[in-house]
């Protein structure tokens, strides 16, 4: 019996939807966003490995670090069973990624 057999197609959609916004809103803060500890952290890591190193475009790449992210992901994802902790912890991460997104659309025009 397949470990997922109980979910319906709409859990399984909303689980995709709300764990590609999750790692879309990680990629992004470890390789761009200025929030301290994350810059801190991305500069030391850059500092270890080098700045042109083989593993540097980890941390400045969104689109090198997302597929070890989207696995990170699911394994959660099934490990867990999709239990709630997994829906809070990203639904949080995605809706917030989707509000900042809106946010910067939504800027009135300058005058």
């Amino acid at each position: 019996m397949d470990r997922w057999d109980g979910l319906s197609h709409f859990t399984v959609l909303a689980a995709v939807l709300v764990g590609v916004l999750s790692v879309a809103r990680t990629a992004r803060l470890l390789t761009f966003d200025d929030f301290p500890p994350v810059l801190w952290a991305r500069t030391r890591y850059l500092a270890a490995v080098g700045p042109s190193g083989k593993w540097a475009p980890l941390a400045k790449c969104p689109f090198c670090v997302a597929p070890y992210l989207a696995a990170g992901m699911l394994a959660w994802a099934y490990l867990s069973d999709l239990h709630w902790t997994w829906w809070v912890a990203n639904g949080w991460w995605a809706g917030s990624y989707v509000a900042a997104i809106v946010v910067a659309y939504d800027e009135p025009p300058e005058e």
